[in-house]
């Protein structure tokens, strides 16, 4: 082990004991005794008030979702041209590499939850491209519970804890679930064992999100993003994930750490799915809604890179617990398309960032771009301001059609036909007489890719059936309606399996 440098204050101070403290001793007469000085600490102790105060503002707000994860640095490489596609420079030269950062993670647990819960896990990665840090914000869901953003805090809330008991609650849970029921095709994604991942390197990712990304013509196409695990995808079945959440909670934590350490590095390949406006058009749901997946069959897979998580993070809390990802953190040929939560999720993400981390919360080096030349002159100030503010740079710029006005040089920018929109502003949303058969029709087919795994259907049953008999009766019933969309088997299967339980238990509604 390396010797340490010498102890300091945080202002660089040499200290000479750093467990003492400045203290009157207390009056004596008896020299020979001297009595150690437990006299009242005095104020002027900045060592002391330095550490103590440091100690008491060491923790940041945890994320509201995704507040427990791991992280690793590596590389992405392209493997195939997709020019064709995306213009991005990164993606130029087959061959070429850069540089990553990578968190997963569980979405409704706290910090401190198990890494084995039943949820989706958050795959996120920053890639420092010269053309700006790139942010993926993905799941490994290809799907999620909704489609409008304004049911996100609402939803996020039944799947915490109860206001009044603090705790877990099936009740709030299936209440929320069974009366939205654009979230079944996720739901049956979750519980089936899908939900409970056996590692983080051994799992996939994905956009969710549709998303627009154009060529150097200006032409684009919608795209979704896929990451596929070369560890292959290995799942827990309900009963190992409640064994390891309480033998061993952060195990995916330290499998993804150690498997690093031990020179056994994580690879996934990288592909997409593109569709045109016009065949958008012709599908059967909207393009934009976040609860369909697009066939492979209509869409195919399309490989265009890889990459490779091969560097621990030094310091946690430094380089993975303030890592800061967007979805608006983009480069130009890469732009959000207008599906509705990911347009919420472009403003929410930044703002969190702004209360958890400051203002300046893209200085902190995990999150700087590549280039440290970034220039928005009117982005100046605010809390943490370290890397030199812009020196005397104005702090605006004038009108790009005034000459005489200061003003700094601009990207040229593509002038192509994309969508257009007219009329009135309208209040919406979609479960407001939009609820259609097809909002079924994936789930049941889903059902169906479950019935060529061996145990997977009765998997689904089981566990959905084990979370489900600790609410009331009138909520179970609801849930067995809720399945009964994607197949009525389903449904009569989970009663089957619920009404079973509480009968060989003696109770009419047990507490999980």
């Amino acid at each position: 082990m390396a010797i340490p440098p010498v102890v300091t204050t945080s202002n660089g101070c040499p200290v000479a004991d750093p467990f003492s403290t400045q203290r009157i001793p207390v009056a004596t007469k008896d020299y020979a005794h001297p009595q150690p000085p437990t006299g009242p600490l005095l104020l002027q102790d900045f060592r002391l008030i330095d550490s103590l105060a440091h100690f008491d503002r060491e923790r940041i707000p945890e994320r509201v979702v995704h507040a427990k994860g791991a992280g690793a640095f590596g590389e992405f490489e392209v493997t195939d041209d997709i020019s064709d596609i995306c213009s991005a420079k990164f993606l130029d030269t087959i061959g070429k590499k850069t540089k990553l950062v990578t968190r997963f993670s569980t979405v409704g647990g706290e910090k401190g939850s198990s890494d084995s819960a039943r949820d989706p896990r958050g795959f996120a990665m920053k890639l420092y491209t010269e053309e700006g840090n790139l942010d993926l914000v993905y799941n490994n869901t290809p799907v999620f519970f909704i489609r409008d953003p304004t049911k996100f805090p609402h939803f996020i809330h039944t799947q915490k804890r109860n206001p009044a008991t603090n705790c877990k609650d099936p009740n709030m849970f299936w209440d929320y679930l069974t009366a939205n029921p654009e979230s079944l095709h996720q739901v049956m994604y979750l519980f089936s064992e899908r939900g409970t991942p056996a590692s983080y390197r051994k799992m996939n990712g994905y956009s969710g999100h549709t998303y627009k990304w154009y060529n150097a013509k200006g032409e684009w196409h919608f795209v979704q993003v896929h990451f596929i695990s070369r560890q292959g995808v290995v799942n827990l079945n309900n009963e190992e994930a409640t064994k390891l959440s309480g033998e061993d909670p952060d195990f995916q934590t330290m499998d993804l750490f150690k498997s690093i350490e031990n020179g056994d590095y994580p690879v996934w390949d990288c592909y997409i799915q593109t569709m045109t406006l016009e065949q958008a058009k012709k599908l059967p749901f909207s393009v934009y809604d976040l609860t369909k997946v697009w066939p492979h069959s209509d869409f195919p897979l399309r490989r265009f890179g890889k990459f490779t998580l091969n560097k621990n993070p030094e310091n946690y809390f430094a380089q993975i617990e303030q890592v800061a990802f967007s979805p608006s953190h983009t480069i130009p040929s890469m732009q959000a398309s207008n599906d509705p939560v990911l347009q919420s999720r472009l403003f929410s993400y930044p703002d969190t960032h702004r209360h958890r981390l400051g203002v300046n919360y893209d200085q902190i080096p995990v999150n700087c771009p590549l280039k440290s030349g970034s220039f928005a002159p009117q982005i100046r100030d605010g809390a943490m301001q370290v890397n030199g503010n812009l020196g005397s740079t104005p702090n605006y710029s004038g009108a790009y059609n005034c000459p005489a006005s200061y003003q700094a040089p601009m990207k040229q920018s593509f002038n192509v036909p994309d969508e257009v929109y007219e009329g009135e502003v309208l209040p919406f949303s979609w479960l407001g007489g939009i609820i259609s058969d097809y909002d079924y029709y994936q789930p049941g087919r889903f059902w169906e890719v479950l019935g060529k795994q061996n145990g997977e259907q009765e998997a689904l049953v089981h566990n959905v059936a084990v979370h489900v008999a600790g609410a009331d009766e009138h909520i179970r019933d609801r849930v067995y309606a809720y399945f009964s969309k994607a197949n009525k088997v389903i449904g009569e299967l989970i009663k089957k399996e619920v009404d079973s339980s509480l009968n060989c238990s003696g109770t009419s509604s047990p507490r999980l």
